[in-house]
């Protein structure tokens, strides 16, 4: 591996197109691209770019990599993302209790949701709470439940009328 550029694409690579469990399950992978590395230098390339370790159904973990990066960011923080764009594929379901949305995703993606819910600044919601595969929302106590389904359809696939 000629630098520290290219070993982090590879990982990021590797990451999104694997199941990896462990670092030195990722040093091996690595191994068999031509990179060479360290546990600590691995540890701390992983560190860098944010990558967590998520717990899967069948009891294990895998790594994955936040979408994180300052355009979209930005573009959350605008209300100027388009619907295909940026929603969420992890979501599952949406329901209400009161001025909660309860919002199920598949394991590792509420976390993601959660932050560019909150990234959006809205009026509409007050702020999340993220577990696993769920996301808490607390709306304003005032939003109708078909308001707050407008709002949320900029995240996730629902229907509104």
């Amino acid at each position: 591996m000629k630098n520290k550029k290219e070993r982090l694409q590879l990982i990021v690579n590797l990451v999104k197109k694997n199941s990896i469990g462990s670092q030195n399950e990722l040093a091996q992978m690595l191994e068999k691209n031509g990179c060479r590395v360290t546990q600590a230098t691995l540890s701390r390339d992983l560190k860098s770019m944010k990558i967590t370790k998520v717990a899967t159904n069948d009891g294990g973990y895998m790594y994955i990599i936040p979408d994180t990066n300052k355009i979209h960011d930005s573009m959350l923080m605008s209300g100027q993302r388009s619907m295909t764009a940026h929603q969420q594929v992890g979501f599952i379901s949406i329901k209400f209790s009161g001025n909660i949305a309860v919002i199920k995703t598949r394991n590792g993606y509420a976390a993601g949701l959660a932050y560019d819910i909150d990234m959006s600044h809205s009026d509409e919601v007050l702020g999340t709470i993220a577990g696993a595969d769920t996301v808490f929302a607390i709306m304003d106590e005032n939003l109708s439940h078909d308001d707050a389904l407008k709002f949320f359809a900029r995240f996730i696939p629902v229907e509104h009328e």
